[in-house]
């Protein structure tokens, strides 16, 4: 990589509206950083950033289906909605100008990065961009971008006096849990599905542990090719489908795109997470191991009757007005 260079204002312009583009919603942002992964491969946490997109994608298209109808206010699902929705659009707000500098940088044999200031990126990334430059340890800017993303959606979403009290602290947190929501799944067209749930998903600690291992599990070498061939042949629409009808099921429920409208959001001046932290270091070095089970095809078979059964008994005991 040769010096570094400065982009002109034309050209922040152009990056900062190839961000908006991309971060319409949740199914623009799992094609843009897949799209970006094609073209990148080198660069794994975008990969990552896909297919963990696909799962809010499904997730908020649940919301929409008639078993959380039967236990939620139509106010309690918009809740939950935008909370996933506000979180995965603050990742993207701040991850994908990193990943535009990296391949103009590419592009150019020139270190761009400098510009990561433009975007309020934490000095966190722009060192590790430079790390990176120069030893091309593509398993530690993964790791690093995992770090990135869950301290940059801490005080904004998780500590949002908005999101906290109304989920994280509330029933609605308990409902999303019991729906395994905290389970992240990676399908194969052989109707397969492979995954890891998080404990304590509260803590930003358990929350980068569970990044770490995802990526262990989606870039592990037998699996891999069966993920990647999903991703590239099964077009994202935000429903559970996406994936079931590998599993011979009938579809249910909306896609995510009838079922929500887009949402603008805004963003007051962001503050540099990185300051004061002085165990990032341990984190980013400190190695992981995937659970005893990572197939849970028939885990999830059986969670979705759970589910069925224990709707349907909410509903039968539930006291009526």
């Amino acid at each position: 990589m040769k010096k570094k260079m400065e982009l002109n204002k034309t050209e922040l312009i152009k990056l900062k509206k190839i961000t908006a583009k991309g971060n319409k919603d949740n199914i623009s942002r799992t094609v843009f950083y897949e799209d970006f992964f094609k073209r990148n491969p080198e660069i794994k946490w975008a990969f990552l950033a896909s297919m963990v997109s696909r799962n809010a994608g499904w997730s908020m298209g649940d919301l929409r289906g008639k078993w959380f109808a039967k236990l939620l206010s139509d106010e309690q699902i918009g809740t939950l909605f935008l909370t996933y929705e506000r979180a995965n659009w603050t990742i993207f707000e701040d991850a994908f100008p990193q990943l535009l500098l990296y391949e103009v940088s590419k592009q150019s044999n020139c270190s761009m990065m400098s510009a990561l200031a433009e975007f309020n990126v934490s000095p966190f990334m722009q060192q590790e961009w430079e790390t990176f430059f120069e030893c091309k340890d593509e398993e530690r800017l993964m790791n690093a971008l995992i770090i990135n993303e869950q301290h940059v959606i801490e005080r904004p979403v998780l500590l949002h006096h908005a999101y906290e009290k109304k989920v994280f602290h509330s029933f609605l947190f308990n409902v999303q849990e019991w729906f395994h929501f905290s389970t992240v799944l990676f399908p194969t067209r052989h109707g397969k599905l492979y995954g890891i749930t998080v404990k304590g998903f509260r803590h930003t600690k358990k929350r980068v542990e569970l990044g770490k291992k995802l990526a262990k599990l989606l870039f592990h070498p037998p699996l891999f090719p069966h993920f990647y061939e999903f991703a590239i042949k099964t077009p994202a629409t935000g429903n559970r489908y996406d994936y079931e009808k590998y599993m011979r099921k009938s579809k249910e429920g909306p896609l995510l795109r009838e079922a929500f409208p887009i949402v603008s959001h805004h963003q007051k001046e962001k503050v540099d997470w990185f300051k004061g932290r002085n165990k990032i270091s341990s984190m980013l070095s400190k190695e992981v191991d995937l659970p005893g089970t990572i197939d849970l095809t028939e885990w999830y078979e059986k969670k979705r009757s759970q589910i069925k059964v224990g709707v349907e008994l909410e509903n039968i005991f539930k006291p009526r007005g």
